[in-house]
């Protein structure tokens, strides 16, 4: 992780990482004024804070209580060398924990990060550079390449050199990547997550057998999502932009919609059309790009070449954003790496459909069929070890598609996750399933994976495979562990006769979605410097249903990013015309302003927090309209996940709206005791907000050009990078 650090006024400091900011100054007796603690007292409460998390987590976990547990750290210093020093956690447990649990809450402190960092002992590298923004690569630990390097099946290159092409390239991008965690708790399963240092949202795992795989791994994913824009997913990407010569890729066109809002002339294909206008709703106005707002300029589409006879097909960028997600997309050592990843995973996410939602029960992998893989049977068994049974299933629906699964099972929880993986090679496609399960998570992450269910409504909604997609933890039915498999084991194998040749399986692969009736558009982007594509399987491989391109695109935003922007300059009418908009809208009152309007905002402020009901209630505040603001109030604090503050902000207002409202009660008889109670300055801020002398209280102004919202402005610099370097291809 990257911390930057601000001198400020006398001895003061600033630590900035993440949306955090720590101030740390030193005591008076050495010079400094007292006002925050130290670096070294800081460091000291780190230890303790992360021993009380690991028993949190592990009372959690079991439903244990937490109020009565009691947890405290002494150093006691060496006098004789005072960097020699004994950290004394002791920890008061209530006399009905049993005694089971009293070894495992110890057991947990023992897993303390921060104590296992110190125990290891932290290397410190200090090196004076000419610019803190310069010199990307020196975050990662890129491996040194020795002889032919290693080289594993379905990768063209060696893993070190992958690694060393993609750090390079990241590094002339001037992205500075940094590893912020890894991961490696049974045999042969490896991951790890890595981000931009500079833009926290810009991140990606990766998994592997081994390290240097789970690092390739990462950083193709990285690669890949710069190349198809999806850190920037549904991101406003500013006016500047917006108004660019282009604002996706230089090979960009744009259509205006027709004189009735109809679709633009010159868009998709009929074989495409009949899929996501078969009713002949979908207007132009639909398919206006989230990312620059830019009604006037028209619908921004991008050229895909359709795969059945080379001509090129142009698909609204809306369309992509809102229907695939990542689904399709992937980087790779060659083109036909690449295609292979991306063909891959799109039978991978079809299969695991079809199974979800079909309750369909697989075959298992025989015994001598697994022993010819030692090293993902020793991970396997690892799992096993840890109290997790692992069931090892043939997902290729009878050997059509090349498909595995693995599924864990949690005795602990009665959960269960379901990890598929896809591959021409068999013993990739498994390897996947096993590494994928693991990806990022620790044996209690899996304390969270939700239970088997025999009702078939909650399997087979739409909302389910989209948590499948996004990280495997939607929920299975009970029917898929029936020992009665709908299909027999297939000892499959689709690597064109075991060449192993990435063209041929890119081949065999598109030939099998021929077979299927499937048509196939392919986007190939090669202007960062690695080969990416983005392939598009319509009635195949979209994440979400066709149909939110009618009732729930994102581009929804466009009706209120401006007026919530720039909220604090609007007047009353603008202000009622947006109350009415967002009534109308029937959106979920519990939508984040985030998602909304497709702007990044520090979580950490009311900004960050705000949902579309807590908005509607400061409109109706900033109108006069109280009956209303008193609703809004108590549906807040009967459904509250805010901060503390925010929550007693409104139980102030409650209160003082349930005496405003009363024809029987003056609120000067309660105003005294109300400010004993909640304070003096919450009280202005709420007696302001009905009087209308304030307003949207805790929401800092801003405007469209986004002034001081860094988090975001950090994700629109990161993207500028992009462009930069496409501009430069284009014009040289």
């Amino acid at each position: 992780m990257q911390i930057k650090v601000n001198f400020l006024d006398n001895l003061r400091l600033e630590a900035k990482f993440d949306d955090f900011s720590v101030i740390a100054d030193q005591p008076i007796r050495y010079k400094g004024d007292g006002s925050a603690p130290g670096p070294f007292d800081y460091f000291l409460a780190s230890s303790a804070l992360c021993a009380a998390y690991f028993v949190k987590v592990y009372c959690n976990a079991r439903d244990i209580p937490t109020e009565n547990i009691r947890l405290s750290q002494n150093n006691i210093v060496d006098p004789e060398n005072r960097y020699n020093q004994i950290f004394k956690i002791d920890v008061e447990l209530p006399e009905d924990i049993s005694d089971k649990d009293r070894t495992g809450i110890i057991r947990s402190i023992d897993r303390c990060t921060v104590k296992k960092v110190v125990q290891t002992g932290p290397d410190f590298q200090i090196n004076v550079v000419e610019n803190l923004d310069d010199d990307a690569q020196a975050l990662l630990d890129v491996p040194e390449l020795a002889g032919e390097g290693t080289l594993i099946t379905g990768k063209d290159l060696p893993l070190e050199q992958t690694i060393a092409k993609m750090t390079g390239l990241l590094a002339d991008l001037g992205m500075r990547i940094e590893v912020t965690s890894w991961r490696n708790i049974v045999p042969n399963v490896w991951s790890l997550n890595i981000r931009d240092a500079d833009s926290q949202m810009c991140f990606t795992n990766g998994k592997g057998a081994t390290k240097d795989a789970a690092l390739a791994s990462a950083l193709g994913e990285f690669m890949e999502r710069l190349n198809c824009n999806f850190f920037y997913n549904d991101q406003y990407f500013g006016e500047e932009i917006a108004n660019a010569k282009f604002v996706h890729y230089p090979n960009e066109k744009w259509f205006q919609p027709g004189p009735e809002d109809e679709l633009p002339e010159g868009i998709l294909d009929d074989y495409c059309l009949e899929i996501y206008n078969p009713d002949d709703e979908l207007c132009g106005s639909h398919l206006i790009d989230t990312n620059s707002g830019n009604i006037e300029r028209g619908v921004c589409s991008l050229p895909y070449v359709r795969q059945s006879d080379g001509e090129t097909v142009y698909f609204p960028s809306n369309l992509i954003e809102n229907l695939f997600l990542s689904n399709g997309m992937s980087a790779g050592n060659t083109i036909e790496e690449a295609q292979v990843q991306c063909l891959s995973e799109i039978f991978e996410r079809a299969v695991k459909r079809e199974i979800l939602e079909n309750e369909l029960a697989l075959p298992d992998v025989p015994e001598e069929v697994l022993i010819r893989y030692p090293n993902i049977v020793e991970g396997i068994k690892g799992l096993e070890e840890q109290g997790f049974p692992i069931l090892v299933k043939d997902a290729s629906l009878g050997g059509q598609f090349p498909v595995m699964c693995v599924t864990l099972m949690n005795p602990r929880t009665g959960g269960v996750f379901a990890s598929f993986g896809a591959h021409p090679d068999f013993e990739v496609a498994l390897e996947r399933c096993v590494t994928e399960l693991m990806q990022g998570r620790s044996f209690e992450g899996m304390n969270d994976v939700p239970k088997p269910t025999f009702e078939s409504l909650a399997v087979t909604e739409p909302n389910n495979f989209v948590e499948h997609f996004i990280d495997s933890t939607g929920v299975v039915s009970w029917r898929f562990f029936s020992n009665k498999a709908d299909f027999d084991f297939v000892d499959w194998d689709f690597t064109a006769g075991g060449t192993h040749s990435t063209k041929e399986e890119a081949s065999a692969l598109f030939d099998l979605l021929k077979d299927l009736g499937k048509e196939a558009y392919m986007a190939t982007y090669t202007e960062l410097g690695v080969p990416a594509v983005r392939i598009l399987v319509p009635d195949f491989s979209e994440v979400y249903p066709v149909e939110d391109l009618v009732w729930d695109n994102t581009n929804k935003s466009l009706f209120f990013r401006d007026d919530i922007l720039n909220i604090h300059s609007r007047s009353d009418d603008e202000i009622e015309a947006l109350l009415e908009r967002l009534e109308e809208s029937e959106l979920d009152n519990y939508t984040d302003i985030i998602t909304l309007i497709g702007v990044e905002f520090d979580e950490n402020t009311v900004w960050g927090q705000l949902t579309i009901l807590e908005l509607k209630l400061l409109l109706c505040l900033a109108l006069g309209r109280l009956e209303e603001a008193k609703e809004f109030t108590e549906m807040f604090l009967q459904f509250n996940d805010n901060t503390v503050e925010r929550g007693l902000f409104y139980q102030a207002m409650d209160v003082a709206l349930e005496v405003i409202l009363a024809d029987d009660m003056d609120i000067s008889e309660y105003e005294h005791n109300f400010r004993r109670m909640f304070g003096d300055e919450r009280m202005d801020a709420v007696l302001g907000s009905i009087a209308g002398t304030v307003r949207f209280y805790g929401l800092t102004p801003t405007n469209n050009r986004l002034e001081g919202l860094d988090k975001h402005l950090r994700l629109v610099e990161s993207y500028r990078k992009l462009h930069a370097a496409r501009s430069a291809v284009h014009s040289g």
